[in-house]
């Protein structure tokens, strides 16, 4: 019997590709969407078996904020997390907030299809190398947690962070590319590089992300990684 579920992600395309190939598979879709921000309130109106929550940053603080929902306004709900192998504490995160599961983002469709029968089955959905560093860091937590807004600062290049602030500004592209003497395209690319690395999906979102977390404030010459 196929699973009835939800696909979130903070790129549409791949939410929208997963549910292709999930639904092919026998697996009922009742939606797929982005950006994961969003996943609680569609979760509650849905009502799925099971969540896949794609994220391309677990290590970013308040990344798992709608699990803790879902957890709370629908505890039969079970979420798998979908994304890279972060540090043990990204994975920790996503279990602390409730996750019945976290998959790596390069599985084969087969593995996923395995954890979301899981975690409906109410078992655990994780391999057991990346949930023995997950528990050791929930048992064993860092004594100083990462300052958000400088581990963020040292993911952009010194260009990256310039155009982060122009962005912040309101700055269009025409402008940014006016401003740094660089070409249109140029800068179109480095403004889709800062939302890649920083893991949102707009110009607004990275805005509110910086001004959060005081990242713009770090922004010093030198402050940049490169």
């Amino acid at each position: 019997m196929g699973v009835r579920l939800v696909v979130v992600d903070d790129h549409r395309l791949h939410a929208e590709a997963l549910a292709s190939a999930l639904k092919l598979r026998g697996h009922r879709v009742l939606a797929a969407a982005a950006p994961v921000a969003g996943a609680a309130e569609l979760v509650v109106g849905r009502a799925p078996e099971v969540c896949l929550l794609g994220t391309a940053a677990p290590d970013v603080p308040g990344v798992f904020d709608p699990v803790v929902r879902i957890r709370r306004e629908r505890p039969q709900v079970a979420v798998v997390v979908l994304g890279p192998v972060p540090s043990p504490r990204g994975i920790a995160a996503a279990f602390a907030a409730g996750a019945s599961g976290y998959v790596r983002h390069d599985e084969r469709i087969e593995g996923v299809e395995r954890a979301l029968v899981k975690a409906r089955a109410g078992e655990s959905a994780v391999a057991p190398q990346l949930l023995q560093g997950a528990f050791a860091e929930l048992l064993h937590p860092s004594e100083q947690p990462d300052d958000e807004g400088q581990r963020l600062l040292r993911l952009l290049t010194r260009r990256e962070v310039e155009v982060l602030v122009r962005v912040a500004e309101g700055e269009d592209t025409r402008l940014i590319a006016v401003g740094m003497g660089i070409a249109p395209s140029t800068a179109r690319t480095h403004v889709q590089r800062v939302l890649m690395k920083l893991g949102v999906g707009s110009r607004l979102e990275a805005a509110a992300l910086a001004a959060r977390t005081g990242l713009l404030d770090r922004a010093a010459p030198g402050g940049a990684s490169r």
